[in-house]
């Protein structure tokens, strides 16, 4: 005999629970045949205020279009056809902008919770096309979208309304590669894999509209934060992953290159909008745009990075250098000629202590957030902070300068081995260096500046002057006394700054995960059913 249990508008039957997250709630079985993570709830937050920020920005850029289009009909129209328009728009309305709304596609569903989430609190959306290549989870989609109220309407057939969330059970790449034709395109693509995205990557560039937006999740960081298993990046990427402590920020920069790429093949290009490592993934939110003439820009987006294998001071080596001369037709942009350079800048050995180098890329090595969207987002999120339950840390990551790779004052501190200066200390000795400085979202304690990594190790061969190094404890091997015997070039005063980094912790802003509950990381993949290699890899993880 079964048993129900009621609540509000909803009912629950024997083997299910309900799972609640801010506007959406799904019927999970107690089996968990469908796989969720509620740690990923950020995750989630994050996209959606994304893609609305975006969703915004696209229609203002339409309706702008849209009035110029206008201006420019009324401007060649004459006075007679002038008067007859009149007449008519006496008796009918009068044109208005109307918003085209976007469509969404989901291609890893799961449970449905995010194309639900999308459906239900992004204004702009038409619709969510949700997808999944599991059976057990395309059933549970259907359960949640019609307990969220988001199938088609009932009524007779002439009458219904489309469903604003719709199932499709399939392969991820061919229900991609179905859409990539200019007038079946989508707006949005979000892919949210288990492990990496990499085998949707060519099919997703290919069905987003000009200028539409690509999510991304991968977590496969035991692939491209550690120096494992370099052939499996290689293999998925294009690059090789770096072995130091900002290797979670080289695996943003690994998958842009990946993705810039794919991109590039069919005409198009890629601007990074928003990059984060965030605990056991990295998250990208990226607008896509076609034009071959930018794709021309790649090789100078793209760098070669040498790695110091004791300080891990790094070196950039750009893989082109563009040059722009004006055509024949001076006055039109598209005209533009282009040439490519390429020339070792990259040291043979490690300027700063003379340790040997090794190489980690290619990789992106261009801006990886765009500065006006990151702050749209954040006054998005600022203004209503209860709209989202993870507010706190989204404004928290999303501050950051956008150049390449950062550093901890402890660690540079160990190779000195000194005392670690202060946080106050040691930004106040790079702001009056005249340099920018910021933390980073990807590590707790970790600091980005515009500083080249000479002008910090100066900073600490002056830090070092007052707080001295005990000698007897640095043998002649270490990599210690071979950064206190190079002479301090520039000079350094840590004299307080009012730019000091101390509003994170006045405003008391979030940025790395505290652990909420035991084994909260990734879970393992769920396998109700034998599979081709192929097919076990659309599999979703977050949802």
């Amino acid at each position: 005999m079964s048993s129900t249990t009621a609540l509000p508008d909803i009912v629950v039957p024997k083997g299910f629970r309900l799972h609640t997250e801010n506007s959406a709630h799904l019927l999970l079985p107690d089996s968990n045949d469908a796989f969720l993570n509620p740690v990923q709830e950020f995750n989630r937050d994050l996209s959606v205020a994304c893609i609305q920020v975006w969703g915004e920005q696209q229609e203002e850029q339409k309706k702008q279009r849209w009035l110029r289009n206008q201006e420019k009909q009324a401007a060649k129209e004459t006075p007679e056809k002038r008067r007859k328009v009149d007449a008519a728009e006496g008796e009918a309305a009068p044109k208005e902008y109307r918003p085209s709304g976007i469509v969404i596609l989901e291609a890893l569903s799961a449970t449905g919770l995010r194309s639900i989430r999308y459906a239900k609190e992004i204004p702009q959306v038409k619709y969510v096309l949700a997808n999944d290549l599991s059976e057990a989870a395309c059933e549970a989609m259907r359960r949640n979208v019609q307990i969220n109220n988001l199938g088609p309407t009932d009524g007779d057939a002439s009458t219904q309304s489309p469903a604003k969330v719709r199932i499709n059970e399939g392969d991820a790449c061919a229900l991609m590669y179905s859409h990539r034709q200019p007038k079946s395109r989508v707006d949005v693509v979000d892919l949210d894999p288990y492990g990496t995205a990499a085998p949707f990557i060519d099919s997703a560039v290919q069905c987003i509209r000009d200028d539409g937006l690509l999510c991304v999740t991968c977590t496969d960081l035991a692939v491209l934060a550690s120096g494992n298993f370099p052939e499996k990046c290689y293999a998925n990427y294009g690059g090789v992953p770096v072995r130091g402590e900002y290797c979670h920020e080289s695996s943003l920069r690994l998958v842009l290159s990946s993705i810039a790429t794919a991109a590039a093949r069919y005409g198009r290009f890629i601007t990074p909008l928003l990059s984060l490592s965030i605990d056991f993934y990295v998250r990208l939110f990226i607008r896509i745009k076609t034009s071959p003439i930018e794709v021309k820009r790649l090789s100078s987006q793209v760098a070669t990075y040498y790695i110091c294998t004791s300080c891990q001071a790094y070196y950039e080596q750009p893989l082109g250098r563009i040059v722009e001369e004006p055509g024949r037709k001076a006055s039109s942009e598209l005209n533009l000629f282009y040439k490519t350079h390429v020339a070792p800048t990259a040291p043979q050995r490690c300027p700063e202590c003379d340790s040997a180098l090794h190489m980690a890329g290619p990789m992106w090595s261009a801006p990886i957030h765009d500065v006006d969207f990151v702050k749209r987002v954040l006054a998005h999120v600022e203004k209503d902070p209860s709209r989202y339950g993870t507010s706190p840390r989204i404004k928290g990551m999303l501050t950051e300068l956008p150049v390449p790779f950062f550093f901890t004052p402890a660690k540079i501190a160990g190779y000195f081995r000194c005392e670690v200066p202060s946080l106050a200390e040691i930004t106040s000795a790079l702001l009056n260096g005249g340099y920018q400085v910021s933390r980073s979202h990807a590590l707790g304690g970790s600091l980005k500046t515009t500083a080249p990594r000479s002008f910090v190790y100066d900073v600490m061969r002056e830090w070092i002057k007052t707080h001295p190094v005990k000698m007897e404890n640095v043998t002649d091997g270490q990599i210690a006394r071979r950064l206190l015997q190079k002479e301090q070039e520039a000079k350094v005063s840590f004299e307080p700054h009012p730019g000091t980094l101390t509003r994170s912790s006045e405003v008391k802003l979030v940025r790395y995960q505290v652990n909420p509950t035991p084994n909260w990381g990734p879970k393992p993949k769920p396998n109700k059913r034998k599979r081709d290699p192929v097919e076990n890899t659309n599999m979703d993880e977050a949802d």
